[in-house]
């Protein structure tokens, strides 16, 4: 695969699949809470999922394509345990010398133009059970400054109102409510597009931080840092506005500041719905697609946190570096929902520096409530690593941080208002170390050459008989343990 494919969401379909990683559900599916319903079966696996038979739709749905580090890290043709350091990188090298997208005159997303815009014609799913209605959530918002002209790229919800209109959530903070503030004030309406169905480079783009990505530049360039190539942009017929020339749909639109309607509930990252309220109206003038066209959702969870969540990750990571001696990794944990718990490993050369990166993660990412500080024996990936840790290298008196009264995220119920108290735990042993901090070791051996076996327990051969819960291994209604496939050597355990 070379690297421009990732720019594609075809041809990474058609990569998945070669793969051996891919579901096809065949199976005529409704788009109202089935969808979602089914998809969340296979959430967190090591395979994405297509729905080639919707309800109401000529159109197939694409989901899952962030469930899994794993997969994702395999798509990009990195290692899994670098991923946020890969990501850093690439950030780091537009920052330095930034690449501008291509404009071109023709695309695939123009094959197809709505005579008569009509939402209702779309596959667009309706998630979870109390959702206020279906909902566009993977599709990547380009605008631009009023004011300076300058394009931002976003990810935000959007609730399908009737056949041409949408409502907006806009978090507090974003260049998209400053766009729309600009509006306002100038009495002009805020033209945008929606591109739905894109690569992984583009809604890195969109999903990168304020702090990595200041207002006055241009976000897009990270999705060419990403691919290799420039991003190719199509002029829009209806403003100034332009689309992704390979996204699978691009739809041409417009907010009349001042004009609200209701939007919501949604099942959002946090486990929690957005309640109801009154929010921003979008007029979409019109609707763009490929011959072939593949609409594509995230399910709230999993996928946020490797895909938003990552990029938040890379941003602390990628600032602790250049402010805190010794830092080595950095992950948001899913428990954190991807957003709000940054697990951070240093390698101590002096004392006090692990309150220094909890203050320094906090600015680099705002939405954060917790920051834990580990030494670099620890594994900031397996939580039971962390609560040893916290366990028995924290002390609450000395290594506790709260800050209150602080901007957080708004989905979070704990930041009422946007505002509330975060806390910083410095789980690191005492500087300068002694041995009883030490942690015990084993030599480390390998079982290649080493001769045993492996008993197994009728109980346990009985359940090896019963479909498994995971239906990651489902082949054609038939559980597969990829596993046990192949010699066993004694290697694998």
């Amino acid at each position: 695969m070379t690297v421009n494919r990732i720019s594609d969401l075809g041809s990474i379909i058609s990569d998945l699949d070669g793969m051996g990683r891919l579901v096809r559900v065949h199976s005529l599916v409704d788009p109202i809470h089935d969808l979602a319903g089914i998809a969340t079966k296979f959430e967190g696996g090591p395979r994405a999922v297509l729905f080639e038979n919707v309800k109401g739709s000529e159109h197939p749905v694409f989901t899952g394509l962030y469930w899994s580090r794993e997969l994702l890290a395999k798509l990009l043709g990195q290692n899994e345990a670098l991923l946020s350091q890969y990501v850093s990188d690439r950030i780091q090298e537009w920052q330095a010398a930034p690449v501008s997208p291509r404009p071109v005159t023709n695309g695939p997303v123009r094959e197809v133009t709505q005579k008569q815009v009509d939402l209702t014609r779309l596959p667009i799913p309706t998630h979870a059970a109390d959702d206020g209605g279906p909902y566009f959530d993977a599709g990547v918002v380009i605008a631009k400054d009023p004011e300076t002209g300058v394009r931002n790229a976003s990810i935000q919800r959007f609730m399908v109102v009737d056949e041409n209109t949408l409502t907006i959530n806009i978090d507090a903070g974003r260049h998209l409510e400053l766009y729309l503030e600009k509006a306002a004030a100038r009495k002009t309406t805020l033209p945008l597009t929606i591109n739905v169905g894109v690569g992984p480079g583009l809604h890195f783009a969109a999903a990168a931080p304020a702090e990595a990505a200041p207002a006055d530049t241009d976000e897009l360039g990270i999705a060419s840092a990403f691919h290799g190539e420039p991003l190719e942009l199509l002029p829009g017929d209806r403003s100034h506005v332009e689309m992704v020339a390979n996204a699978m749909y691009a739809f041409e639109c417009e907010i009349i500041p001042g004009e609200l309607d209701n939007e919501g509930p949604f099942a959002e990252v946090t486990g929690y719905y957005a309640q109801r309220a009154p929010r921003p109206v979008v007029h979409v003038r019109a609707i763009h697609h490929r011959n072939s066209p593949i609409f594509q959702t995230i399910i709230s969870g999993q996928e946020v946190f490797n895909s938003v969540g990552l990029l938040g990750e890379a941003n602390v990571l990628s600032l602790l570096q250049r402010q805190v001696p010794g830092i080595t990794d950095v992950y948001f944990s899913h428990g954190g929902c991807g957003f709000y718990h940054a697990v951070v490993q240093i390698t101590q050369h002096r004392a006090g520096w692990g309150k220094q990166a909890i203050m320094a993660a906090f600015a680099a990412f705002p939405p954060l409530k917790m920051v834990t500080i580990v030494d670099d024996d620890v594994n900031i990936r397996d939580p039971a690593d962390v609560e040893w840790a916290m366990s028995t290298r924290l002390d609450p008196n000395a290594g506790v941080v709260t800050i209150e009264n602080v901007f957080g995220h708004g989905l979070n119920p704990s930041f009422p208002n946007y505002f509330g108290t975060k806390i910083g735990f410095d789980a690191t042993r005492p500087f300068p170390f002694s041995n009883e901090y030490d942690r015990a070791k084993m030599k480390e051996m390998s079982l290649n050459d080493i001769e045993y076996t492996i008993s197994e327990s009728p109980s346990h051969q009985a359940a090896d008989n019963i479909s498994s819960s995971d239906p990651g291994d489902r082949v054609n209604g038939e559980m597969r343990d990829d596993s046990k496939t192949g010699a066993f050597n004694g290697a694998a355990m």
